[in-house]
């Protein structure tokens, strides 16, 4: 697995977005050119399941490596399970399971919304999670790459941990593998990859011929904008269905790898057809309705062809995972005119 930390850009601070929602208010009023990419979310769990095969069913105990590298026993089938991060839940319940504890951004899907809050994914409450005394708990592999102290903490607790992540569209089914085997649910998962594929192909299908060139975008704190190179989680998903993305190769802008720091006038060279564009934040102006206000950026194709895409900041870039069915669904509901 690849050891960059993937997702500061979902840890921003309060109004990121405030000071460029100000500046393109005064600059020139109204006026929204985006295009919302609407699909209907797909609840991994209740992805209709093959049958199971005797060779799928896990046998107790079992010892599997999660996704940092990590050895973990698993005494018997876990049914009191934490989850810390929105990834980690959604693979819970793609394998069949269910959780008793969440991180707070652990939302999706609805039945995880009734789970006990234990705190920020970053800053898990160890005596929360004590307190539901959990069989398992399972976080992101990808989070404790660079935030080594959740790791400590989990660690700490004396209860199995199961590591799970993000990073790619290969580790979503790696990610997959892994749950379906620690929950007993292989056949779930194994339904649930199938229907991956197929929303892949689908979408393959979609753009063949067109040679589209896109560009995902999101901001800082700072408003500053950053497009996703294919080393990002959204930049893999654009390169999967062949997408050209002129960001591909771009350098890295610490602190966020897999992404580059553009300015309009690199965006205006690049020229792309769609823009997705990622609001880093729920609570700020939409970052598809600024960007077509910007004024160097209006006579870009993308704009004038009302083709800035509002992407999903959960099925994009904070809950890499199972909904990479619904971020192919998206793009192609945006070739589409949907």
């Amino acid at each position: 697995m690849n050891k960059r930390f993937r997702r500061p850009l979902s840890i921003l601070l309060p109004g990121s977005l405030a000071l460029i929602a100000t500046v393109l208010a005064a600059a020139c009023g109204g006026g929204n050119s985006s295009t919302t990419a609407t699909t209907q979310p797909t609840v991994a769990s209740t992805a209709a399941s093959s049958p199971t095969t005797a060779s799928a069913r896990t046998t107790y105990p079992v010892t599997v490596t999660d996704m940092a590298g990590k050895q973990v026993t698993i005494k018997a089938k876990p049914t009191t399970i934490v989850a810390v991060s929105p990834t980690a839940a959604e693979m819970v319940y793609a394998a069949g399971g269910t959780i008793v504890g969440r991180s707070t951004t652990a939302t999706y899907p609805d039945a995880a919304k009734t789970a006990t809050d234990i705190g920020s994914a970053y800053t898990p409450a160890a005596d929360k999670i004590l307190a539901l005394k959990p069989d398992l708990v399972v976080a992101d592999s990808v989070i404790i790459l660079g935030m080594p102290d959740v790791a400590k903490t989990l660690n700490g607790l004396g209860v199995p941990v199961v590591y799970v992540g993000a990073q790619s569209y290969a580790d979503v089914l790696t990610g997959l593998d892994l749950m379906g085997k620690v929950l007993d649910g292989a056949d779930k998962t194994a339904a649930v990859k199938a229907g991956i594929d197929q929303a892949k192909n689908d979408a393959k299908a979609a753009l063949a011929g067109k040679n589209l060139v896109f560009v995902a975008l999101t901001a800082d704190e700072k408003s500053q904008l950053y497009a996703a190179k294919d080393t990002s989680y959204v930049g893999d998903i654009m390169k999967q269905l062949g997408i050209n993305n002129p960001a591909a190769t771009l350098p890295d802008t610490p602190p966020y790898p897999g992404y580059s720091l553009v300015a309009t006038d690199k965006l205006l060279q690049m020229n792309p057809d769609f823009i997705l564009a990622i609001t880093p934040d729920p609570h700020m102006p939409s970052l598809a309705g600024l960007i077509p206000q910007i004024p160097p950026l209006a006579g870009m194709k993308a704009v004038t062809g009302k083709h800035v895409v509002d992407a999903d900041m959960n099925v994009f870039l904070q809950a890499p995972g199972p909904r990479i069915v619904d971020a192919f669904k998206a793009i192609t509901a945006a070739v589409n005119g949907k």
